[in-house]
């Protein structure tokens, strides 16, 4: 997949491991870098949906956008870079079609 980051941190995060335990932990970067690496071994999203880490979509205010597990409570945010998302008739979004993804953040969302 192609994988962008709107966040300067993440993106060097995901590029430089001492600089990501730094920032978000010895756990929660093991994990963000296994999520990475998931994204950059696959073809597309659905051959995440089933994998470790509960790929999902979220819904309400955050529609359009997908999240994965990191430590508990935090997750990684992501959305398609596809415009539109691919629907199908019934308008689901249609995971085999999202060929990339944009890292936006890291958050504990059930929060707010």
């Amino acid at each position: 997949m192609r994988l962008s980051f709107n966040d300067a941190k993440l993106k060097r995060c995901a590029e430089d491991e001492s600089f990501s335990v730094r920032k978000l932990g010895t756990i929660r970067s093991k994990l963000y870098l296994r999520r990475i690496n998931d994204f950059l071994n696959a073809d597309n999203l659905e051959e995440l949906r089933y994998m470790p880490g509960n790929y999902h979509e979220l819904i309400g205010n955050r529609k359009g956008e997908w999240a994965c597990n990191l430590d508990q409570p935090y997750r990684l945010i992501f959305r398609p870079i596809e415009e539109p998302i691919p629907l199908d008739n019934n308008g689901n979004y249609i995971w085999v079609e999202i060929l990339g993804v944009e890292i936006m953040e890291i958050d504990n969302y059930h929060s707010k």
